[in-house]
């Protein structure tokens, strides 16, 4: 296999699967079919196995930053040992390989003779039936698996690999594949099953019950929201929220009684959950802390949260996989008691600006309650304590534009009735409630997602989009928040 690779410098990875890793040179100038080019290849670390076919950005701060693609692939078959592992600890490595743009026999000879100490190889082709002279790998320089070039695959990346997570798990899907949601047969399935019962969705059986019960008090001369009403919007919605979802422990706000009544958080995932249901189980966990969670690895446990009353979903801003890094940096736009929605909307325009100017990308929801949250994407192995600190110094930035708009008070009974543009959520055991979850409030709002535009539609309203409405608005516009799930980003500077 070999990657073309745009780090530092643009070069070219040449690697053989040997005794289970990829044993791998750099090739500056690349490979060649021409046999009267020598090329210097310098050996460099094994990479696993699980790098074979990787293909698209390695974010700032990780180890070989840069895009990547699959210049070319095939098989290769060792010529004159049955021992090639031997062959290139001695410095002398020829290989037969059949690509789709490499054939013939390769060489590679360590320069310096044979110490083992040196990592400079030349690289050249034999003057064989596949040999062609003036060949120049710059000349073929789309994929061989997607059709795509260094630059439109850095312009719109399938897949980051973190360096840090073990390799099994270090190649992250930016855009995973959809999730079917139900059928219509299945939504018919949960009309006709009166009161409770068995419902087959998502490859699953699961028990509901009270389905009948109003949950959400009605709004604006509207009937209330009903529990079926929930288990079908939740179902209808999963395949779209679940890549905010997945691999994150998730706090169930629970709303038994429904949401005129007092809910309560519910972090431990009870005994009584179905075995299918996924869960992490948190090695750190204290005596008195919750020790087994929900994670929604499937669209069916969002439909299992919501049967169990959860009627607002809260996930971790971090994985499972490495709790003490967020994912996002996070900005909670927290209306006081005198703010308005214009106020709310003129503190969001100047987040917005100031993104803008940075050069820092972000998605946008408004609250289904009164306020506004912007996630921002960020690379791996940063702190909570580095989100925390570039939010604090954004939001405290753009506070000074406003001053009378904002207040610094934790307590709310001291800010005078202004906003708190609230930098502490950057806390790893706080959550900001998840896109397209309901909020438990009259009407069912949903905290929707929007286009950065859409504050400056007069007709935006923070609790404006419903479970009845929401659906309708994603199958029309898509998902708003995907700005979400880019590539992870370095926090600049601020000055």
């Amino acid at each position: 296999m070999v990657q073309r690779h745009r780090a530092r410098r643009v070069h070219y990875d040449l690697r053989f699967e040997i005794d289970g890793v990829l044993v791998s040179w750099a090739v500056p100038n690349g490979p060649t079919l021409d046999p009267a080019v020598k090329r210097l290849a310098v050996h460099v670390e094994d990479h696993p196995i699980e790098y074979l076919y990787f293909e698209g950005v390695i974010p700032r701060g990780q180890y070989g930053a840069g895009d990547v693609i699959v210049w070319d692939t095939g098989t290769w078959e060792p010529h004159a040992t049955d021992d090639p592992a031997a062959a290139v600890a001695a410095g002398d490595f020829h290989a037969d390989v059949t690509g789709h743009k490499l054939r013939g026999r390769l060489v590679l000879v360590r320069r310096g003779g044979n110490g083992a100490e040196s990592n400079q190889w030349l690289l050249l082709h034999k003057a064989d039936d596949d040999a062609v002279s003036g060949w120049d790998p710059e000349e073929y320089p789309k994929s061989v698996l997607s059709g795509r070039t260094n630059e439109q695959v850095r312009a719109d990346p399938d897949r980051v690999w973190l360096s840090d997570l073990p390799p099994a798990e270090a190649s992250v899907a930016l855009h995973p594949p959809a999730v079917a949601g139900p059928t219509d047969e299945e939504l018919a399935a949960l009309d006709d099953l009166g009161a409770g019962g068995k419902w087959e969705v998502f490859g699953r059986e699961l028990r509901l019950s009270n389905l009948d019960k109003d949950l959400f008090p009605g709004r604006d001369g509207e009937p209330p929201v009903t529990k079926r009403e929930l288990i079908s919007y939740t179902a209808r919605i999963a395949p779209v929220v679940l890549p905010y979802l997945a691999g994150r422990p998730l706090n169930m706000h629970r709303f038994p009684g429904g949401a005129a009544e007092p809910g309560f958080w519910h972090k431990q995932l009870p005994d009584h959950a179905p075995e299918w249901v996924p869960r992490w189980r948190n090695p750190d966990a204290k005596p008195s802390e919750s020790k087994t969670y929900l994670v929604v690895d499937e669209a069916a446990a969002l439909v299992w949260a919501a049967n169990f009353g959860a009627l607002e979903w809260h996930a971790w801003t971090a994985r499972a996989s490495d709790p003490a890094s967020p994912s996002y940096a996070l900005i909670d736009i927290d209306p006081g008691a005198g703010t308005s929605w214009d106020d709310v909307l003129v503190l969001a325009r100047l987040h917005r600006t100031a993104l803008e100017h940075v050069g820092v990308r972000a998605a946008v929801k408004v609250t289904g309650r009164r306020g506004i949250h912007i996630w921002i994407p960020v690379t791996a192995g940063l702190s909570f304590q580095d989100t925390r600190t570039w939010s604090e110094q954004l939001s405290k930035t753009i506070g000074t534009v406003v001053p009378d708009l904002v207040s610094w008070e934790w307590d709310k009974r001291e800010r005078g009735g202004r906003a708190r543009l609230d930098y502490t959520q950057n806390v790893h055991h706080k959550t900001l409630v998840a896109p397209y979850s309901p909020r438990a409030a009259p009407g069912a709002p949903v905290s929707a997602p929007i286009g950065w535009d859409e504050l400056d539609d007069p007709s935006l309203r923070p609790d404006g989009f419903t479970i009845r409405t929401e659906l309708d608005r994603v199958a029309a516009r898509g998902d708003e928040f995907r700005a979400a799930l880019g590539e992870g980003q370095q926090l600049p500077p601020l000055r």
